[in-house]
């Protein structure tokens, strides 16, 4: 290796590693109310359709912010996008220590979301560090900062038991802060910003950056990763309320077991990019879905009893998930979603190289808006049905849904591009490299 790609591998490899590490902290603060909104909950006497809200609000903001984030990323490049994120955001942070009343948490809950935006800002960050052959290990690398899902969950309850929850936010606010300024002198400028600006190139206008969202693979992209990442998101801020509800368990307890769900659904991000590098995304998306389908048919189904009317008399029995298998489902369904979310971004660099963050963008709202509107229809279904796996059986459909629309759209592709090929080995995101 020569002396010049040794320096810039090395490059490489430390703006990975700050861009993971700063992300893992804003998702840390992203889902804070998973756990915090649990004290807020008992402290106001919410319903379960307003908490369901109040946790979701930050990732409505953190999921409308990306699409324009992306865009400024596209233009301005990421270091400096991300470093003003990060400090508007730990100012939201800790404001949110100040509030008292509900419409004020949920005001705050709009700030604190910002954090959620960081993550089309790092995919088009890092995406322009490495050629297509390693983009996909990269970005799996990166989206491994979701395990700030599980730090929270593990973490942030024994800072609410010890110090409060006022205190938790005003923790988060100063890391992120500090983080900021990490950031900015750990880091520079990614190549094709540098080399923009170098030339004297003209930022390229917003609505040209949109050009690509007519696409309707876009959109197809996009509700994959409403599943896969929102519903990942949905679930980690659902889980430490849905153990405490329907396993009576103490809120430490309920979020180390939630955190056993989003740790592997965080790390194994990594190992679904480099999968979808070496043997194509979209098989890596039909083992995800149709994983995912067979976890949540088991998890759906209500605890129930029988009564079987026999020969000498009835004979009852009942069905239910008790706490070790359903906390192993979790962990095998958060394992292949985080396959999944590596491979749905596997496919915007190779099919939108000039467009990473506007399209990375506008996927990742929508998987935020997963995230957002998923935890409101869990808390509505609870009041309004009354059977906890309501919560499993949505997301059911959601993949059903998803894998329908893209075996469809495979086999449709064959058919009018390449009659003569059998099964898709053409599509650029099933090539074997």
């Amino acid at each position: 290796m020569s002396e010049l790609a040794e320096l810039r591998s090395m490059k490489q490899t430390k703006s990975l590693a700050i861009s993971t590490l700063a992300f893992t902290i804003c998702f840390a603060v992203w889902t804070v109310f998973s756990i915090i909104g649990i004290k807020i909950k008992q402290n106001l006497g919410l319903t379960d359709t307003e908490f369901g809200l109040l946790v979701a609000t930050p990732i409505l903001t953190g999921s409308l912010s990306r699409i324009f984030l992306g865009i400024w990323t596209d233009q301005y490049g990421g270091r400096i996008v991300f470093v003003f994120l990060m400090l508007a955001t730990s100012i939201a942070v800790f404001l949110l220590s100040t509030v008292s009343t509900y419409p004020m948490y949920l005001l705050a809950a709009l700030g604190v979301g910002l954090a959620g935006g960081s993550f089309a800002v790092g995919i088009a960050y890092v995406s322009r560090w490495y050629d297509a052959d390693h983009q996909g290990t990269a970005l799996g690398v990166f989206g491994m900062g979701n395990v700030g899902a599980a730090v929270t969950n593990f973490g942030a309850p024994f800072l609410l038991v010890a110090y409060g929850w006022e205190n938790v936010a005003r923790i988060y606010a100063v890391v992120l802060f500090v983080m900021a300024i990490v950031f900015w002198f750990s880091t520079e400028e990614d190549p094709v910003t540098k080399a923009r600006k170098e030339k004297g190139e003209k930022i390229q206008p917003a609505w040209m950056q949109l050009e690509p969202l007519k696409d309707l693979r876009v959109w197809r992209f996009a509700t994959y990763y409403f599943f896969v990442f929102g519903g990942y998101v949905a679930l980690a801020l659902w889980l430490p309320r849905y153990y405490m509800g329907v396993y009576d368990l103490e809120i430490a307890t309920a979020g180390m077991l939630a955190a056993c769900y989003a740790l592997p659904g965080s790390v194994f991000r990594a190992l679904g990019g480099w999968l979808s590098d070496k043997i194509g995304a979209r098989r890596v998306m039909y083992v995800t879905f149709l994983s995912c389908l067979t976890c949540l048919f088991i998890l759906s189904y209500p605890a129930t009893d029988y009564t079987v009317h026999g020969i000498e008399g009835d004979i009852n029995f009942s069905m239910q998930i008790t706490l070790v298998p359903f906390v192993i489902l979790t962990i095998f369904l958060g394992f292949f979603m985080s396959l999944g979310k590596a491979a749905v971004y596997k496919h915007i660099p190779v099919y939108y190289p000039d467009h990473v963050g506007s399209v990375g963008g506008l996927v990742a709202m929508i998987g935020g808006l997963g995230g957002f509107i998923l935890p409101i229809c869990f808390g509505f279904m609870n009041d309004m049905i009354g059977v906890w796996t309501s919560c499993f059986m949505l997301l059911f459909i959601i993949v059903g849904v998803s894998v329908i629309w893209m075996h469809t759209s495979i086999v449709l592709s064959d058919r009018r591009l390449h009659p003569e090929l059998k099964g898709p080995k053409h599509l650029p995101e099933m090539l074997n490299k």
